[in-house]
């Protein structure tokens, strides 16, 4: 698959099918995602999967009272990743200051592009994902994250029971301003 088309190609996902997801597929995103850029080359994203179906439901039931639809795709999906990340390293210096105006809000834009590189990964192998990050705190309980992590979104992964139409995008005139 091209990359311009695997871009234009990729869909949030909300419906999956029940057919289980390969860890060696998953091992291969994972991997295809370490190649996304990150500051200083800290690579500080971090994947939980989970394939667990109780612990699965407890995150739907129990953590997602902010947004209970999201709770109802994750108990579809075969697979949750929990993408977290390493505090206090991306946009930091050694000596812990920031080496940017962006302060610690540099960790979530690393995170966000590993994500994507994880979404397309995925896309590539034919799977689907949705990207989601309305989820209660208890998610980093219930899944015991270290403390020197934080959580940045989750992932339902799985094989896709939908082909959703891509939605209208913004015309490139309306995006781009030259000077």
């Amino acid at each position: 698959m091209e990359a311009i088309e695997c871009i234009k190609g990729r869909r949030s996902i909300r419906a999956y099918t029940n057919e289980p997801v390969d860890r060696e597929v998953i091992n291969k995103i994972v991997e295809a995602a370490s190649y996304a850029p990150s500051w200083k080359h800290t690579q500080t994203a971090r994947y939980t999967v989970i394939e667990s179906k109780e612990l699965k439901d407890k995150i739907a039931s129990e953590c997602t009272h902010t947004y209970p639809n999201n709770g109802e795709i994750i108990k579809q999906a075969p697979v949750l990743v929990v993408v977290s990340f390493v505090k206090n390293r991306s946009g930091f210096e050694r000596d812990g200051s920031f080496s940017t105006s962006k302060g610690d809000r540099w960790e979530m834009f690393d995170s966000g592009i590993a994500t994507e590189a994880f979404c397309l990964a995925a896309h590539s192998f034919g799977l689907g994902t949705v990207i989601m990050g309305l989820f209660d705190d208890t998610v980093k309980e219930a899944i015991e994250l270290p403390d020197n992590q934080d959580i940045s979104c989750i992932i339902c992964l799985g094989h896709k029971a939908e082909d959703p139409v891509a939605p209208k995008r913004k015309a490139v005139e309306d995006l781009v301003i030259y000077k």
